[in-house]
């Protein structure tokens, strides 16, 4: 509590807030701006489970953004992180699709990403267009609310989260998210990338859809069980 008193009081003195990014049900975030050296950050506010964004604090991954501070107060919690430029590729695939080649080249970078969250135990749990920004060649993932550790002692999520038609079978109480959650909403990226739509309406072409196929198969097991085999077949 000690904690999220002092940063909220920090916040407050040492920076300005420039707008607000986004709003939702659990939260907010804001792009603030340092006043004395004019740098941008992210400050997230939301309640729930911090406890991704602090095994991500001493983490540095190019594919992710820096976490530099997280405090919680109860339910609440408050985290200060990198404020990534670029193209949000939710925004980019309203005007065109993806090559096959580009398509790969940002989907390597999402599971590098992937990788660094699955060896600490975690499950980004809303890999979507949405929550990928691309900095030049750079893809990174962003947005960790929805993250969780994966505890082998539990059967189902303690809480459904996630976005229709990205969330794998298992988000909806089927049994507990893991590593392979990832890969499935992954399967659906390539797909839009690729052809704008849901592989249920439309499949990509080729080897490419054979893998979105795999990726997406109702059965975890039948899946990709890692992004390491993901990232091979690509």
């Amino acid at each position: 509590m000690e904690m999220y008193e002092w940063l909220l009081t920090a916040l407050k003195q040492a920076f300005r807030e420039e707008r607000l990014l986004k709003r939702s049900p659990r939260g907010s975030v804001h792009l603030l701006r340092h006043e004395a050296g004019g740098q941008r950050f992210v400050l997230r506010r939301f309640t729930g489970n911090a406890e991704v964004y602090r095994r991500l604090l001493h983490c540095t991954c190019r594919n992710l953004p820096a976490v530099y501070e997280v405090a919680s107060q109860g339910e609440e919690n408050l985290v200060l992180e990198e404020y990534i430029q670029g193209d949000n590729l939710g925004d980019l695939l309203q005007g065109a699709l993806f090559t096959v080649e580009e398509t790969r080249s940002v989907v390597d970078q999402v599971c590098r990403a992937l990788w660094v969250l699955h060896d600490l135990a975690a499950v980004h749990r809303d890999v979507k267009p949405e929550n990928i920004i691309l900095r030049g060649s750079e893809a990174v993932l962003i947005d960790f609310d929805a993250a969780r550790l994966y505890k082998p002692e539990e059967d189902t999520d303690t809480q459904v989260l996630g976005t229709a038609g990205f969330a794998a079978p298992e988000q909806y109480g089927l049994s507990q998210s893991d590593t392979r959650t990832d890969i499935y909403a992954t399967g659906i990226l390539i797909n839009v990338m690729l052809t704008g739509e849901h592989p249920s309406k439309k499949l990509a072409e080729g080897r490419m859809g054979r893998i979105v196929t795999r990726c997406t198969q109702v059965n975890p097991k039948k899946r990709y069980q890692s992004v390491l085999q993901l990232m091979e077949a690509l």
